[in-house]
């Protein structure tokens, strides 16, 4: 039998379709993660496509979520992002738009999530963050676009930055949306964005 509280556990999840272009992002930066030190209790996992399994893993037990996407804001292609996902119970509904268990988007999967936790007494991650990175095609076809591809390494480094893990190099690149700090607290480096 083990004494004391146990450690956080953080999950980054890698999502996205690898067969629509630039919305496989989250999936190739969770594989460029997957090769790097991180801090005990760090887990990386290519969910992919699968946005109810992601869901129910989370009822699990993770105290932050760091979620791995494409994601349209309206910037240069390539351009990355930090989004501070709002509190559970605050969140968006999908719309009323029915579960399509592959084609999920992360408020869809954050909703069900809410849905989940109220009706087995589990509870959401405490913080969950976005690293989003602007596409500029999720047309049918596989592999990245130049800019978007180019901008995997920096989300990587951006992601074990977030979570107070050994950098390797600068963290340089990415656009931080709004004011972001690390998992412990502490603030980010001024960010700069990626060519």
């Amino acid at each position: 039998m083990t004494t004391g509280t146990a450690r956080p556990r953080t999950l980054v999840a890698g999502v996205g379709n690898i067969f629509l272009g630039d919305d496989g992002f989250g999936v190739e930066a969770a594989r460029a993660l997957a090769g790097r030190p991180l801090p005990e209790g760090v887990e990386v996992s290519d969910i992919g496509i699968r946005g109810v399994h992601l869901a129910y893993r989370l009822l699990d037990g993770y105290d932050t979520l760091v979620v791995l996407d494409a994601t349209a804001r309206g910037g240069a292609p390539g351009t990355l992002y930090v989004i501070d996902a709002a509190e559970p119970g605050s969140r968006r509904s999908p719309g009323g738009v029915p579960l399509d268990g592959h084609r999920m988007s992360p408020d869809a999967v954050f909703a069900l999530l809410d849905t989940l936790c109220a009706g087995t007494g589990a509870v959401p991650p405490r913080r969950t963050l976005v690293v989003g990175c602007e596409p500029a095609t999720v047309e049918e076809g596989i592999g990245l676009s130049p800019h978007v591809a180019a901008a995997v390494p920096e989300a990587a480094r951006l992601v074990v930055e977030l979570i107070g893990g050994p950098v390797v190099g600068p963290v340089v690149g990415p656009v931080v949306d709004g004011t972001v700090v690390r998992v412990d607290g502490t603030p980010l480096p001024t960010l700069r964005r990626a060519p």
